[in-house]
């Protein structure tokens, strides 16, 4: 990228990549007033509301992987709720102690009577509470405050006090109205109970009707008394105070640390205290308002696009692409060269080579400044976490960079609700600067629309404008040997693959020396086939140039030529795939069409697409897409981009291979990812099921999986532990006569024998989706989909309304 907004669209090679024509003039949604001409509004099936800017001022909040942003609103938790037997397991006890100490008061339990000798016979016989003895007409209490030390009424009620919170369901009532409440909920019922327990201990300050004071604390206030009466102390009222707010700081603190009071206070103290600054704080600015481009310092250029967007005359792929301009030179440290940019072009700044800033039509729903396709909607199954719950399925780098794997069989979607809509999402985030795409059509079938395409490969068609490179532009022979070689006889044995890239490095480095470039496909296949006249010409020319050490490398080759497990051989006969006459003119066979070489999706966000052949042509389309497999994950592993790459692999059948699962595993750590879609797992040599489950961080199982494919995806996805509930009914055989025959006559009106319920509650351990359920349960148009982003986060797999 250069300071004057523009871009260097040229591969590797000298021929530039062509510039296909802009968007179409005739919009696909009315212009809105005072819309430029040419610059194509944002579809209507893209996000946008009825305000111009009210699609880029929405929220997008941070959500797990595949959930769609746009619009997305975080789930609120579900409120706990008591049930019905806890609130009267709290109330049924409560009254029973009411009831029984009302009696106690009222003199009609024989318990209430004080079984001590501090009172005479009389006043034992006529009974007299302990907190409030009434004495005799004309006779008086021995001591001042003794009764109080008679500590029977005040143990009896601390006994009923616990017997209400054991048998009943106080503590569940406390953990969920206090423990588990925020604040100031659980301040103020700590204050509410605070005040009780100073009610019971101070009943002349805090009365409460029907109730004597509980005589816990007035023992150890008698007690004081009887000591300090000598000294006169009860006679200060400093002192007496200082008594009551120590017994009040006593009682107060337990209530104080279970409702929190002091790290409330502070926290009151810190909202009070940044009100004012939070007063005099400039509200956040809308992203319509460029807020990043004002704090940096470039108002300028922020008000510039302000009025743009503004006008209708940015899109969606206009705002993603100038944010990542403005990354792009926070990093690199040019911010004078970003904002004389914006100063000249405004919203047209930064347009991708081809000129285009949008595409001529959308099919699917995208969110480029969350860099998601909508896919549908996630299903609210049982199994599904409540943030999945009615949100809609996306797809975006930042799961696609952990590969995924999709297998269904045809018809049932994969291309239509899958590969289309990433294709698309991923051609408009390469306007945008962001990405680079690669897409593999099936043979009949493209994905997407020319004009969505900067380089379209279509080989066996010689209206191809261009053509691909079999050697990725390389100038090194092993490495051209190693992708010829893994195109060519990936799918074999390991070691006929190893043998297959020696083979084919020992032709291509001899001949490269001598001509200065690889050989075509028909040369190529004479030397493999051990032609003499082109053995001999080439050694012939190896020694006039006194290359010795490729003369033996040639001579090496010559000595294997027809021997038993000679690679040769195979590698010809997959070759002559390749060298018929629909394809004579590809694959640098000189035809008109401009070589293309992969590798400049390394350094350019370009949107490739390479058409298959058809009509009796597999086996070679196979080939072929193996060796775009090949290139891309050899190429994308070169230099450190700042764009994602992705291969779009429509199908993926005989393309997987035990070099091919090594090298996606590493795509993760070099932004880059591809996209498999099978038709069975059947397609993918047995021995290579598991490591493909393994390296991919996605996995998709279609409707209409067989049992024996869901199987492989039933074990990648693993087990839970849930909770099961079993209820067992057991019948019930008396021994007393009586009730046997009470059994007896209930089993004859009611026809049933008489049961008991054993409810039996455990963990199991159970698989989250079987080979039968993802084979039979999966509703036609659903899939069932696990997602890891390139952070580690996991998505369990859920169900996927694909309709949506």
């Amino acid at each position: 990228m250069n300071s004057d907004g523009t871009q260097d669209a040229r591969g590797t090679h000298a021929d530039p990549v062509p510039r296909p024509a802009g968007p179409p003039d005739v919009p696909t949604t009315p212009p809105r007033p005072g819309h430029a001409p040419g610059v194509p509004p944002v579809p209507g099936r893209a996000p946008r509301p009825s305000s111009t800017a009210e699609w880029l001022d929405a929220d997008r909040p941070a959500a797990r992987p595949g959930i769609w942003r746009y619009g997305y609103q975080l789930p609120k938790p579900a409120p706990e709720r008591l049930a019905p037997v806890t609130v009267a397991g709290m109330l049924v006890p409560l009254a029973l102690a009411a009831l029984v100490w009302s009696l106690w008061q009222r003199g009609i339990t024989s318990y209430q009577m004080a079984p001590l000798r501090l009172f005479t016979p009389e006043e034992w016989w006529w009974g007299g509470t302990v907190a409030s003895p009434r004495v005799f007409e004309g006779r008086e209490v021995p001591a001042p405050g003794a009764e109080a030390l008679v500590v029977y009424e005040g143990v009896s009620f601390a006994v009923l006090a616990v017997a209400v919170a054991v048998l009943g369901s106080w503590r569940a009532i406390v953990r969920h109205y206090v423990v588990r409440r925020p604040q100031p909920a659980r301040a103020l019922v700590a204050a509410v109970l605070a005040l009780v327990a100073l009610s019971f201990v101070f009943p002349e300050a805090f009365p409460v009707v029907g109730w004597s004071p509980v005589p816990v604390v007035d023992p150890l206030l008698s007690l004081t008394v009887l000591i300090t009466d000598s000294y006169d102390l009860m006679a200060s009222s400093f002192y007496t105070n200082t008594l009551y707010t120590v017994v009040t700081l006593l009682v107060v603190w337990p209530f104080a640390r279970l409702g929190g009071w002091l790290p409330y206070a502070k926290e009151l103290l810190a909202a009070r205290g940044g009100s004012a600054a939070a007063g005099t704080a400039v509200p956040e600015r809308p992203r319509s308002q460029w807020p990043g481009l004002r704090d940096a310092g470039q108002h300028e250029a922020a008000d510039l696009l302000t009025a743009e967007v503004a006008g209708g005359r940015m899109n969606d792929v206009d705002c993603t692409r100038v944010e990542h301009a403005f990354a792009v030179a926070r990093r690199g440290g040019a911010p004078a060269a970003f904002r004389d940019t914006v100063l000249r072009e405004a919203g047209a700044a930064w347009t991708h080579p081809s000129g285009a800033r949008d595409l001529p039509r959308r099919r699917a729903r995208h969110d480029l400044l969350a860099g998601q396709v909508r896919i549908g909607g996630w299903a609210a199954a049982e199994r599904a976490p409540g943030a999945y719950h009615g949100a809609g399925a996306a797809l975006g780098p930042d799961v696609l960079g952990t590969s995924l794997l999709a297998v269904g069989p045809s018809g049932s979607g994969k291309t239509r609700t899958l590969v289309e809509p990433v294709t698309e999402s991923l051609a408009l985030q390469a306007l945008t600067g962001r990405c680079a795409v690669v897409a593999v059509s099936a043979a009949g079938s493209p994905l997407g629309a020319d004009d969505a395409f900067d380089v379209i490969v279509r080989i066996g068609d010689s209206s191809s404008v261009h053509d691909l490179d079999p050697y990725a532009e390389s100038d090194d022979p092993d490495e051209a040997a190693a992708i010829l070689a893994e195109a060519l006889a990936g799918d074999l044995d390991t070691a006929g693959a190893r043998g297959a890239a020696t083979t084919l490095a020992q032709l291509l480095g001899p001949f490269r020396a001598v001509h200065g470039r690889f050989p075509t496909l028909p040369e190529l296949r004479e030397l493999l086939e051990g032609e003499e006249e082109a053995l001999t010409a080439l050694r012939e020319a190896l020694s006039a140039s006194g290359d010795d050490v490729m003369r033996r490398e040639l001579d090496a080759r010559a000595r294997q030529t027809g021997t038993p497990g000679d690679p040769g051989r195979t590698l010809a006969d997959r070759l002559a795939l390749l060298n018929r006459p629909v394809f004579a003119d590809f694959f640098g066979g000189g035809g008109p069409g401009r070589p293309f070489s992969l590798r400049a999706v390394a350094h350019h966000p370009l949107r490739v697409r390479i058409d298959l052949p058809e009509r009796g042509h597999e086996e070679a389309g196979r080939l072929i897409t193996r060796l775009v497999l090949a290139q891309f994950l050899a190429v994308v592993r070169e230099s450190r981009r700042a764009h994602f790459a992705c291969l779009v692999l429509d199908d993926a059948t005989g393309t997987v291979t035990a070099e091919s699962v090594r090298r996606i595993q590493r795509l993760r750590s070099q932004n880059a990812g591809v996209l498999l879609a099978l038709r069975t797992v059947a397609d993918v040599p047995e021995a290579l099921h598991g490591p493909l489950y393994g390296a991919v961080g996605c996995r998709m199982a279609f409707s209409g999986v067989t049992t024996w494919d869901g199987n492989r995806f039933a074990q990648t996805w693993g087990t839970e532990w849930v909770e099961t509930t079993e209820v067992a009914k057991h019948t019930v055989f008396a021994d007393q006569p009586m009730t046997r025959a009470l059994h007896a006559l209930r089993k004859l009106v009611t026809g049933r024998a008489v049961t008991t319920d054993a409810v039996t509650v455990r963990q199991v351990e159970r698989e989250r989706w079987s080979a039968s359920e993802l084979a039979h349960s999966v509703p036609a148009g659903h899939a069932v989909l696990s997602l890891t982003d390139v952070k580690g986060e996991h998505a369990p797999p859920l169900l996927v309304d694909l309709r949506e």
